[in-house]
């Protein structure tokens, strides 16, 4: 259920719904005017039948009609994007799952989680983590697994046993079930920085870093 319409959204269209019902009124008096005229200069041997008149007359209302209906959608519209904008603005600090292959290893040397979404139970989850040149930097069995979202750490080190610097790494999942491959969705584990709006397909979140921007539909899950 939305909430009370906010009084700053009703501000905004205020001047828009001002103008547009002065529109109508304008068409509507134009309408009229032209009616009126149209009907002292008929011919007299061929008068404008009543059927057609009401229809000139349902047209002008119909248009009067969608004039309010745009106004009262147009306010519904800004109230469902303000409160979207709000609840999304909740999620800043917060950590979330989206689509992605990308993982960030900090300064203090803790890496983000691997996560994935399996489609079917997996007898063996083989990890590799690359660098950004698509090298494998590390590679180790993450044993079995079940069906749907799943979330295994990387201890940080590389094939040699060092730390791994800290920046961007990418991971690849192979996962199969008595040899058989399994389909799975690579995830992002990444935190919420900002929320911004005025894009074309709805809110984006900034995830910061290296992360792309995503939309809110894109969460999986908020950690």
């Amino acid at each position: 259920m939305l909430n009370q319409i906010d009084t700053s959204v009703l501000q905004n269209v205020n001047g828009q719904q001002t103008r547009r019902s002065s529109e109508a009124d304008d068409l509507h008096k134009n309408f009229m005017t032209l009616l009126t005229t149209q009907l002292r200069n008929q011919d007299p041997l061929n008068p404008m039948e009543n059927a057609e008149m009401t229809s000139q007359l349902a047209q002008i209302n119909t248009v009067s009609g969608i004039e309010k209906l745009n106004d009262t959608m147009d306010v519904i519209n800004r109230q469902i994007e303000s409160d979207r904008f709000m609840q999304a603005s909740s999620l800043i600090g917060k950590a979330v799952l989206v689509p992605g292959d990308k993982l960030l290893m900090g300064d203090e040397g803790n890496p983000t989680p691997i996560a994935f979404d399996l489609a079917e139970p997996a007898s063996e989850v083989k990890v590799r983590i690359l660098d950004l040149n698509g090298n494998v930097v590390r590679e180790f069995n993450a044993g079995a697994t079940g069906s749907g979202l799943q979330t295994i750490g990387w201890d940080g080190k590389l094939s040699d046993g060092t730390r791994a610097p800290a920046g961007a790494y990418r991971f690849a999942v192979t996962a199969t079930n008595d040899g058989r491959a399994i389909n799975y969705e690579s995830l992002n584990y990444a935190e919420v920085m900002a929320v911004s709006k005025g894009h074309p397909d709805g809110l984006r979140l900034d995830l910061g870093g290296i992360f792309e921007p995503v939309r809110l539909q894109d969460i999986r899950q908020v950690v």
